[in-house]
């Protein structure tokens, strides 16, 4: 699984900042990558996109070298600009790698017909705080299923990858980096500190635990401080993430602004974001 999704993320436009997969199911946080696909170049396009599909003869013959006439070059550039949408596209990333997945799985069960329930479900993430809740939610899994007791222990995970890579002062190449607090000429990647993180994932799943069921540490890592989420709400968010919110996630005014990008007069779930993920929200959780 692991591997079609690192497969996957080398040819899209998009980046992996963490996974999880379970016994029946997989979780996936993304990042659209627009600036890289902008710069990708037309037989660059082409290129990726052979990589899963036959393509066109037009783009059979461009590929090798042959000479198009003008109006030929001109139906094949509108083309690869559909391919340069898809390859920036979720649904495209995920029909792509389900479908990897189904062939594999009946090819090993030696069996035919329909592998997946239904479509996926996505959400998107719109700040940090609905960035860091998902990420957390999607590392703790198998701790939260209570199949490892620990993130580092936690197969098949991003952050066993990240963790292991970390002991060795590195971040894995094939994961979207860990890129520091937010601040001017940032580069590329999470705007958070890995050491941050991963101490804020430590203390998550501390609470996890069946022996410390609803138990809240002293001290919360300063991460959460500067997120401005209660240590109560955090620990609620990592146990019901994906129930709690539907497609937009975030602040309460995150939420709001998308919702005018979008022409929306109203987002569902826009309640629980003002409650769990705003500041100042109220510092508590329903059973």
């Amino acid at each position: 699984m692991s591997f079609f999704v690192v497969t996957m993320s080398n040819v899209f436009a998009l980046d992996v900042c963490g996974y999880a997969v379970m016994s029946n199911h997989y979780h996936l946080v993304l990042h659209i990558n627009q600036d890289k696909s902008a710069a990708w170049s037309m037989d660059e396009v082409i290129r990726l996109w052979h990589q899963l599909f036959k393509g066109s003869l037009l783009s059979r013959r461009f590929e090798r070298g042959e000479r198009l006439h003008p109006v030929e070059f001109e139906l094949l550039s509108k083309l690869v600009e559909t391919w340069r949408a898809r390859l920036t596209d979720i649904s495209w990333f995920m029909r792509i790698l389900n479908e990897s997945i189904a062939r594999e799985a009946n090819r090993e069960d030696r069996c035919t017909g329909r592998f997946w329930e239904g479509r996926f479900k996505s959400q998107a993430l719109l700040d940090e705080c609905a960035l860091a809740a998902c990420l957390a939610y999607v590392d703790l899994n198998p701790v939260r299923a209570a199949i490892a007791e620990t993130p580092e222990a936690s197969d098949h995970t991003s952050i066993q990858q990240r963790i292991r890579a970390a002991r060795e002062g590195l971040q894995p190449p094939a994961l979207f980096p860990f890129a520091g607090n937010p601040r001017a000429s940032m580069p590329d990647g999470l705007p958070f500190a890995l050491r941050d993180y991963l101490e804020l994932l430590d203390w998550s799943g501390r609470l996890l635990r069946s022996d410390k069921r609803g138990a809240i540490a002293s001290c919360q890592p300063p991460i959460l401080q500067r997120l401005q989420i209660d240590s109560r709400q955090w620990q609620y968010l990592t146990r019901n993430f994906e129930s709690r919110f539907r497609s937009l996630v975030g602040t309460e005014t995150s939420v709001r602004r998308a919702c005018e990008r979008l022409g929306k007069r109203w987002a569902q779930g826009i309640r629980d974001c003002a409650h769990y993920l705003s500041p100042n929200a109220s510092p508590t959780a329903p059973s």
